[in-house]
């Protein structure tokens, strides 16, 4: 048998060897092989039946392959159709529990209305939050007016250092001394 135990390698042999028995055993009346003696026809049928399996789950494998690839283009599409599909159904039915059960669908839950226990513990807590935060309504917000005092601004990078040419250039044309500061008034 050829090197390698594949499956297309076993069945390229097969075909040798019906090649190679068609032309060099066709004188041959019978062939004695696994314990039995057989015509060169039955030996070559049995051979040609490792071809015909293998070649036919080539072709099924391949048939496989092109329903996977067409699945995978069209599934997307198909399910927005289905998506679409449902929304109609609910839209036209409603909440119709035997109508939505023979599509395979539940009705949507009605939420229950909140009990007086519960709307008035929800209102507590929404006044609690107010309060827990300072929130504060529209009015109140717009009467707020925030008191600044100074303001000191603190670059965040140090200022390039101006480069030194050893002239004035640079300095204030004003060259006249300070003015003496003013008499302070009589005290009376």
């Amino acid at each position: 048998m050829a090197k390698g135990n594949g499956k297309g390698e076993a069945v390229a042999f097969a075909k040798q060897l019906i090649a190679g028995a068609n032309k060099n055993l066709a004188n041959v009346g019978q062939l004695p092989i696994a314990g039995g003696l057989l015509t060169l026809a039955q030996a070559v049928a049995e051979l040609q039946k490792l071809v015909d399996l293998r070649t036919s789950v080539e072709t099924a494998q391949a048939q496989a392959k092109a329903a996977v690839a067409a699945e995978v283009a069209q599934l997307p599409a198909l399910r927005a159709f289905m998506s679409a599909f449902v929304t109609f159904v609910k839209a036209a039915f409603g909440n119709q529990p035997g109508v939505l059960a023979d599509f395979g669908m539940q009705p949507r839950k009605v939420a229950a209305p909140p009990t007086v226990q519960q709307r008035a513990a929800a209102a507590a807590k929404r006044e609690a939050t107010r309060a827990a935060r300072g929130t504060k309504g529209s009015k109140a917000k717009a009467a707020i007016k925030g008191d600044v005092t100074g303001v000191v601004v603190t670059p965040v990078t140090a200022p390039k250092p101006a480069p030194s040419t050893g002239s004035n250039a640079d300095a204030p044309a004003n060259t006249q001394a300070p003015s003496a500061p003013a008499a302070a008034p009589a005290k009376s």
